[in-house]
């Protein structure tokens, strides 16, 4: 019986080990495996109200009171004689000789929801030949909208971000002098009637359009109210109904609605900057396995200058000259081919790093690459 008792015991233990070693690979397997990133984001960053949007502002306006750095044209002579006449003072375009004004292009948004009474700012840009706006007042300019309605009057001291100066044939600038800002500078005369809701229906509209996004916002609300509320009409409108609850409130629908996560689901793309060098690549780009060679090829050009003089009793017309000898000298980098391939972000950075190639370089290898069928991703030249 002793024997038995034992044997079963040692039996058991076996077993015990056989679940801890599951146990262990299962956990060590947990380990190693690495979860996707999910990238959440809020609604109403995503996503927006259907007409909730800005609107642009356009007027025409004079800036006074520059130190002599104004414009000289027969359009600004023009404006100050308009503006002039409206207060009861009579005089001639011809007559008028003012270098301390400056004729202006006044630009301003238009909030969503905009009320009477709101300030926003405007910007203030020089249309003629005026030098500098620094130290010059906006006076009073209606702003418009496309459909010619005023909705908002500027005013105000011009704020620049540069300064210029000149004395004695040398001058001094930095940044543009010629166009600046004027904080909280324009009231807003009109408001815009926009609706909350259309019937019982609210309507929400993508800042970039996506089908898997459009869908995810629809699941997410669906499964926040308990029932099928909301659709995606298309990858940019997502329609939602209101429940009774709120047939009479429907701020605070939109309260909760626009702080719900919901998970983005982001298209593979590289943008390429020619001007400045620069390259950007998005979370899921992806590079197939592949080899580059890439070498640099230089050229060199010099040109030395020697003077050549007659020699001794040489002809009475002969001269000295100065004779270039130019000297050129091409190199080529001599490269190896080098495997690229990357399943994550870090790994095609790393990747394109190991061929230590110059910004430049690595906006001909993308475009290599995308061309080859290794890289495919959206490709957005800017």
């Amino acid at each position: 019986m002793a024997f038995l008792k034992e044997k079963m015991m040692v039996r058991f233990r076996l077993t015990m080990n056989y679940r801890y070693l599951i146990i262990l690979f299962v956990l060590l397997g947990m380990g190693g495996f690495k979860p996707s990133c999910v990238l959440a984001e809020r609604i109403k960053d995503i996503a927006s109200l259907e007409g909730a949007r800005e609107n642009q502002l356009l007027g025409y306006g004079l800036v006074v009171g520059l130190n002599g750095t104004g414009d000289k044209g027969l359009a600004t002579m023009q404006s100050i004689t308009n503006m002039l006449g409206r207060m009861g003072i009579s005089v001639k375009a011809k007559d008028i000789q003012a270098k301390n004004a400056a004729a202006v292009i006044v630009t301003a948004v238009l909030p969503p929801f905009p009320k009477p009474g709101i300030k926003i700012d405007a910007v203030v840009s020089a249309m003629g030949d005026a030098k500098n706006l620094q130290g010059g007042t906006l006076l009073l300019t209606p702003l418009k909208g496309p459909d010619q309605k005023v909705y908002g009057l500027a005013q105000g001291p011009v704020s620049l971000g540069g300064f210029g100066a000149a004395t004695g044939g040398s001058s001094v600038q930095k940044n543009h002098p010629t166009a600046g800002r004027i904080p909280n500078g324009a009231i807003i005369e009109k408001g815009l009637d926009i609706p909350l809701t259309r019937g019982n229906d609210i309507h929400i509209v993508l800042h970039s359009p996506d089908f898997t996004t459009a869908f995810q916002i629809s699941r997410t609300i669906n499964r926040k109210l308990g029932g099928d509320f909301a659709e995606a009409m298309d990858p940019s409108l997502v329609k939602i109904r209101l429940p009774e609850d709120f047939l009479g409130g429907a701020m605070g629908f939109i309260t909760q609605i626009e702080s719900l996560d919901v998970s983005m689901d982001t298209l593979a793309k590289v943008i390429i900057n020619e001007r400045t060098g620069t390259v950007v690549m998005g979370e899921r780009v992806r590079i197939s396995p592949v080899a580059i060679s890439h070498g640099n090829l230089t050229i060199e050009v010099s040109t030395d200058y020697k003077v050549s003089q007659p020699a001794p009793f040489a002809p009475n017309n002969a001269q000295t000259v100065v004779v270039p000898q130019t000297k050129m000298d091409v190199k080529e980098q001599k490269t190896a081919l080098v495997e690229v391939s990357g399943i994550t972000l870090g790994e095609v950075v790393r990747a394109l790093n190991s061929l230590g190639v110059t910004p430049r370089d690595l906006i001909a290898i993308v475009q290599a690459l995308k061309s080859a069928g290794a890289l495919k991703v959206e490709l957005e030249i800017i």
